[in-house]
C-alpha cells in the first residue's frame, strides 16, 4: 500500500494510519504512487470497467466494483463531444473516485465511514460502502435536493442534514472524522479519489485510439475531476503515450466562482476578499473555499488552459438544449456545455456528470 504525502509541507504518513489530512498543516494529501504505462493493445478483452487500467491504479482486484466507468463518448457538434458519465451505477461521475475510497476502507476495516457532499459524492460513497458492507454516515447541506437525499438513504447510509452552506457541512464532517475508528471518505482530502477520477481521461485516450482532444472541459467546485484529469495527462505524457497535452478548461458558475476570480487575477491562491457564493443552479460546484485551490490553479495554468464562467440563464438554456438532444442532465452537469457548446475552432470533450433525475429541470427565470 502506498503512503500519503503533503504537497504543502512535505509530511508523510502511512495510508493504514488513516490520518485524513496532514497533521502538521491540515492540508489534503497526495499519494506516493507511480503509475506504470498502460498498453493500448492490451486493453481489448479486459474487464469492461475503469479497473481495466490496472497498471495506473494504486489498488487492484476490487471487491466493491459495480461496473463503473467505460461510459459512452458521443458527438454533439462537429468539434465537441460529450462523455456520458451520468450513466454510472449511482448516476454521476463521482463513482469513479468513490469506488476507490470504499475499496480502501474495506481493506482498512474502520468502525465507520463518513463523507460530506452536496449530494452526488455522498450518494456514491453510500452505495459503494453498502457494496463493501461498511457502516456509513453522510453529511449534506439541509437544502440538498430531496431526490439525492432519498438516494443516499436508499443505500442504507445514515444522513446528517447540516444547517448552512456546503462549507458548514464540510466542517461538521471533518470534526466527526477526528473520532477514533473513523475513515473519512473525503473526495477532496483523500488522493485515492483523484486516482479514480483520472480514469475519465484514460477512457478518452482509449476511445480516441491513443489520442486526446485539443481541450478537456470540466466543471470545477473542489476540482476533483480536473485534478484527476491532470494526473492522467501527466502519466500518459511521461510514458510517451501522447505527444501533446490538451488544455484544461475549467468551468464555474458566475454566481460561485472563487477559482475563476483568482485565476484571472493572476493569483496562485484564493483571493483574500473572496466573496461568498450566491445561490446557483450549479449546486454541485458552488464551493467557496476548495482545499486544493492552489493545485487546481496550477494545473490549469500548466496545461495552457483557462477558467470560464456561465450565468444562470446559460445553465437553464444548456439543460434544455441537451434535453432536446435526448440527454437529460442535472443543472450542475450542463455547465460545461453552456460554456463550450458553441466552439468551432478546436476539438473538445465535455463531461455530462450527473443525471437530470437527481434534481429535475431547472426552474425558468
Amino acid at each position: 500500500m502506498s503512503s500519503y504525502n503533503c504537497p504543502n509541507c512535505g509530511t508523510h504518513s502511512p495510508v493504514d494510519a488513516a490520518a485524513w489530512c496532514c497533521p502538521r498543516c491540515r492540508g489534503p494529501w497526495d499519494l506516493d504512487f507511480t503509475a506504470s504505462p498502460v498498453s493500448l493493445k492490451s486493453l481489448p478483452g479486459r474487464v469492461n470497467s475503469l479497473w481495466r487500467y490496472e497498471e495506473a491504479l494504486p489498488l487492484s482486484s476490487p471487491a466493491t466494483s459495480l461496473g463503473e466507468g467505460r461510459t459512452p463518448l458521443v458527438p454533439l457538434t462537429d468539434t465537441v463531444s460529450a462523455k456520458l458519465d451520468f450513466l454510472m451505477p449511482t448516476l454521476s461521475f463521482k463513482d469513479r473516485g468513490a469506488v476507490m475510497l470504499a475499496e480502501l476502507a474495506r481493506r482498512l476495516q474502520p468502525r465507520r465511514v463518513i463523507a460530506d457532499s452536496s449530494g452526488n459524492a455522498g450518494t456514491a460513497i453510500a452505495a459503494y460502502c453498502a457494496r463493501a458492507g461498511l457502516d456509513c454516515t453522510v453529511y449534506v447541506p439541509a437544502d440538498t435536493s430531496a431526490k439525492k437525499v432519498e438516494q443516499i438513504r436508499a443505500h442504507g447510509a445514515r444522513l446528517e442534514l447540516v444547517p448552512g452552506d456546503r462549507e458548514a457541512t464540510a466542517v461538521a464532517a471533518r470534526t466527526a472524522a477526528e473520532e477514533p475508528g473513523t475513515f473519512y471518505a473525503s473526495h477532496v482530502y483523500n488522493p485515492y479519489f483523484l486516482h479514480g477520477t483520472k480514469t475519465y481521461v484514460y477512457e478518452l485516450w482509449e476511445d480516441l485510439g491513443g489520442r486526446l482532444p485539443e481541450a478537456i472541459v470540466v466543471p470545477v467546485g473542489n476540482g476533483t475531476l480536473l485534478l484527476g484529469a491532470s494526473l492522467a495527462l501527466g502519466e500518459l505524457h511521461a510514458h510517451g503515450l501522447i505527444d501533446e497535452l490538451p488544455a484544461l478548461i475549467a468551468v464555474q458558475a458566475e454566481a460561485a466562482s472563487p477559482l475563476a476570480a483568482a485565476f484571472h487575477a493572476g493569483s496562485d491562491r484564493l483571493l483574500d476578499d473572496n466573496a461568498p457564493p450566491l445561490p446557483t443552479l450549479a449546486e454541485g460546484i458552488a464551493i467557496p473555499k476548495p482545499p486544493r485551490a492552489r493545485q487546481v490553479l496550477r494545473a490549469v495554468r500548466e496545461s495552457g488552459g483557462t477558467f470560464l464562467t456561465v450565468t444562470e440563464n446559460q445553465i437553464r438554456a444548456a439543460q434544455l438544449d441537451l434535453a432536446g438532444r435526448g440527454l437529460f442532465v442535472e443543472s450542475t452537469g450542463v455547465a460545461c456545455w453552456a460554456a463550450a457548446g458553441g466552439w468551432t475552432d478546436r476539438t473538445a470533450v465535455v463531461p455530462l456528470c450527473g443525471a437530470g433525475l437527481k434534481t429535475g429541470m431547472a426552474p425558468q427565470a
